[in-house]
């Protein structure tokens, strides 16, 4: 089976754990909010399908960013046909982080179950997140 769903918006990775004055570890607010934006978006788009237990999956995610308006026509015009690729923060591992933690016991039991994953980092008209799961 296979499942496409998108998450509008510029992609976000996965935060560092933040921790109390006592020590107890938490999630940042930014983190927890973009984690629930995505499972919102499978919910709506794919339903509440579910890879059952010990189920092998592949996990393809293109985190597409917005092109900044500070650049040339033509530098646009390289972003937008791949010439140019997005180098900047967040790092492709912190998006498949965020994206894979969302889905953790919504797409899947456990992301244990992912055993392939290609994150791509282009630059786009619409800023979004466009993931397939496959199984």
């Amino acid at each position: 089976m296979k499942l496409e769903f998108t998450v509008k918006g510029e992609p976000q990775g996965k935060g560092r754990p933040r921790f109390t004055r006592i020590g107890k570890p938490y999630t940042p607010e930014n983190t927890a909010s973009y984690e629930e934006k995505v499972r919102l978006a499978y919910w709506e788009q794919c339903g509440m399908e579910m890879a059952a237990a010990g189920i092998p999956l592949t996990l393809e995610i293109t985190a597409v960013f917005g092109v900044p308006e500070r650049f040339s026509k033509a530098v646009r015009q390289k972003m937008l046909a791949c010439e140019i690729r997005p180098t900047k923060r967040p790092d492709a591992d912190n998006i498949a982080k965020i994206i894979a933690d969302a889905l953790n016991g919504v797409a899947w039991h456990d992301d244990a179950q992912v055993v392939s994953m290609a994150v791509s980092k282009v630059y786009g008209e619409t800023p979004e997140v466009r993931v397939c799961l496959d199984w």
